[in-house]
């Protein structure tokens, strides 16, 4: 696409880190910020690299990984449309402690740190939803520690499609038991963004245990598989599946 006529300001608007600012303030953000393209498999940035910016997805999906001294990967978020990386790191004045990879042809929003600071000080309002994209950031982390450690892989499993629903299905936050529905199900897709094995590895299980349990809670009748498209005839049903 040609970057040259992608509209930042009006974009930044439309996150809710800055949904509140002021047309002037998100002018002068838009000078501190790139918009870049990256390839599938091109790497954003490695792990010691110097972290000034943080980063919005704009359309893609980036891979944010990092890997053990034995060289396996362990994905760490995948990060869609709309969502923002590096935020918490970048004031720091640490170098970036994971590495992060365009899983497909990406357009990635990069907003500098001089910038930030810079209508930080200038207005505190702006400091604290700073803070409170942060903290939903953190949350989200604790939670996926409480999945790991408290739910089963199929649990995961069922969870991630759920919650990979696109924004009209009902949102589920984990396998929990739902209600049954009081008006006939409407089946859901979901289209799986990236390979099994990356999906897999979000979810802290293997790939051929991802296959496994997908092919289980398909000859349950719970979901139809087509190719990287599962279709989810009832998602209460999917919910309430006994773990």
């Amino acid at each position: 696409m040609d970057t040259s006529l992608f509209d930042i300001p009006r974009y930044l608007a439309a996150l809710p880190l800055f949904q509140e600012m002021t047309q002037a303030e998100l002018q002068r953000l838009a000078t501190g910020c790139r918009l870049r393209e990256y390839a599938r498999g091109e790497t954003l940035f490695r792990v010691g690299m110097p972290c000034e910016e943080f980063h919005v997805t704009v359309t893609g999906q980036i891979k944010l990984y990092a890997l053990s001294p034995a060289g396996q990967e362990k994905v760490i978020e995948l990060a869609g449309p709309g969502i923002s990386f590096a935020e918490a790191l970048m004031f720091t004045e640490r170098p970036y402690i994971v590495s992060a990879q365009a899983l497909t042809d990406s357009l990635v929003l990069s907003v500098g740190k001089a910038a930030v600071v810079r209508e930080i000080e200038s207005e505190p309002r702006f400091a604290m939803r700073m803070l409170a994209g942060i903290s939903r950031r953190l949350h989200g982390l604790v939670h996926d520690v409480q999945a790991y450690t408290l739910h089963s892989g199929t649990q995961r499993v069922i969870g991630y499609l759920l919650n990979a629903l696109p924004e009209e299905a009902p949102a589920h936050c984990c396998a929990a038991a739902a209600p049954a529905p009081t008006t006939p199900a409407i089946t859901r897709s979901v289209s799986l963004p990236v390979s099994k094995a990356t999906i897999a590895s979000r979810l802290s299980i293997t790939p051929e245990y991802f296959s496994r349990v997908l092919h289980e809670l398909a000859d349950a009748g719970l979901i139809q598989m087509e190719r990287r498209t599962i279709h989810i005839p009832d998602t209460g049903r999917l919910a309430s599946h006994p773990l």
